[in-house]
């Protein structure tokens, strides 16, 4: 099963609402391992490979 995951992003944890193996980066558009997840927005519903893409989503949205 090489499925795309459903996630809900909470602080600090996340809910799978539809089983798979993957999601995908919301910058880079890679898909990431759920056990390799570990940055995302949960304002913004959105996951993100590493901090360095977490970051950059982070300046695009708040430009000033």
């Amino acid at each position: 099963m090489d499925a795309l995951a459903t996630l809900h992003f909470g602080d600090g944890e996340y809910v799978v609402l539809k089983p798979g193996r993957h999601v995908v980066c919301a910058v880079t558009g890679k898909p990431i391992a759920l056990d390799a997840l570990r940055y995302w927005s949960s304002a913004h519903q959105e996951a993100y490979a590493g901090a360095r893409e977490a970051l950059t989503r982070w300046t695009q949205l708040h430009p000033d």
